[in-house]
């Protein structure tokens, strides 16, 4: 039990290093997004988007609201997170019913938005903070055992149910991130190996009939060879590694850009890494990956200097997922996975993304301050109760 550590932490100041990492991955985002929609393009045109500053201003409110839904994050409770955690479960469901009533928006032959001012939110990116904040609590409860198959069952199934609704918005790549969380987080609770080889084995003629729809399909065929149908299904990715090309090591300069003119379609959201390659060049793009590393590793260091198993498990779910997405982001826009539609992690625009990551981000804070002295010794005093009590009943044997 990690509770039996000696040395107990003490609170302190949030971890520094982590604040520096976000705010410079914000402020770059910020940048590219201005430079990446400062030009009218045909595709703005036909959205009715007749200002340069359009996007950039929508991002900044973003921002503003992002912090203060973090600030909010950062002093709640992270015990009282988890102990609502149902709650948010089902709030977070309700509001991915609401995107097929007449508040959902569709785009892209996709329903994934619900209409709030002054923008969009996608409530699928909420549903990744939920189930993590969810599966830290029950994974950590004195209830769970990792080698009982029902306990695993349950979780799993609470995943399945929301993977289902997210796949008939259709968003195959939220699903799978979903899923890739659900399973991260069992292995770490110490979930039977092979309860998590059947249920890696159990999913996979699910996956492989959803990769077999037509138009998901012709994305995996085209990525294994964009040149092929560079005017076709593999134009996008065509594209990107048009924008690293010209690029190069140092970049052709800041608003420089061909590709934002039209060539890269989702220049601003799912393909912002294409443009800083081609702007800044192979140097900037190198360090906006060491970031991301140093984002992970901060946030795996909060998590193994946790005395309380519920807040070790939520340190390392949120650095899940957030790493996640950015894994995906980089290996799509370099052509090393099929094109999916995932924005880069604080630096895409995108106000569910940005709101949902900050208020994981105000989590993580709240942890790298340490664990009370007093919350870790009444847990303490509590486990060595339980054990007192346990053999009383049963026998010192035990």
């Amino acid at each position: 039990m990690r509770g039996q550590r000696q040395d107990l932490l003490e609170e302190g100041k949030p971890d520094k290093v982590l604040i520096v990492t976000v705010a410079a991955l914000v402020f770059l985002g910020v940048l590219m997004i201005y430079s990446s929609t400062s030009v009218i393009t045909y595709a703005m045109q036909k959205k009715q988007i007749t200002t340069p500053l359009f996007y950039f201003k929508r991002h900044v409110l973003t921002i503003i609201l992002a912090l203060v839904a973090g600030f909010a994050a950062y002093k709640a409770r992270p015990d009282l997170l988890g102990k609502l955690s149902p709650l948010l479960l089902l709030g977070s469901m309700a509001l991915l019913l609401l995107v097929f009533t007449r508040l959902g928006i569709s785009a892209g032959g996709a329903r994934r938005w619900l209409r709030l001012w002054p923008s969009t939110f996608q409530p699928s990116e909420l549903v990744k903070l939920s189930m993590v904040i969810f599966l830290a609590w029950y994974l950590s409860r004195d209830f769970f055992r990792p080698d009982n198959l029902w306990l695993f069952i349950l979780p799993v199934a609470v995943m399945a149910v929301f993977a289902g609704v997210i796949m008939k918005q259709p968003d195959f790549g939220g699903t799978l991130t979903l899923g890739f969380i659900t399973i991260g987080m069992l292995f770490l609770a110490g979930a039977r190996l092979r309860y998590l080889g059947g249920l890696i084995l159990f999913l996979l003629p699910a996956v492989y009939h959803l990769a077999h729809k037509p138009y998901r399909w012709k994305r995996i065929i085209s990525f294994l060879n964009p040149w092929a149908d560079a005017r076709g299904e593999g134009f996008q990715l065509a594209q990107s590694l048009i924008a690293f090309g010209r690029g190069g090591l140092g970049g052709v300069g800041l608003g420089k850009s061909m590709q934002k003119l039209s060539f890269l379609p989702e220049m601003h959201t799912d393909f912002i890494f294409s443009i800083i390659g081609e702007e800044l060049g192979f140097f900037a793009a190198g360090a906006v990956v060491v970031a991301f590393c140093v984002l992970f590793l901060r946030s795996v260091r909060i998590a193994n200097r946790m005395n309380e198993r519920y807040n070790y498990l939520l340190a390392y779910g949120i650095a899940l997922m957030i790493a996640l997405p950015s894994i995906v982001n980089f290996c799509v826009v370099t052509g090393l996975l099929p094109t999916k539609g995932l924005p880069l992690p604080f630096i895409s625009y995108g106000g569910s993304s940005l709101i949902v990551n900050f208020m994981a981000v105000g989590i993580l804070l709240k942890l790298s301050k340490g664990e009370p002295p007093g919350q870790v010794k009444d847990r303490l005093r509590e486990i060595l109760e339980k054990k007192k009590a346990r053999r009383t009943v049963y026998g010192a044997g035990l």
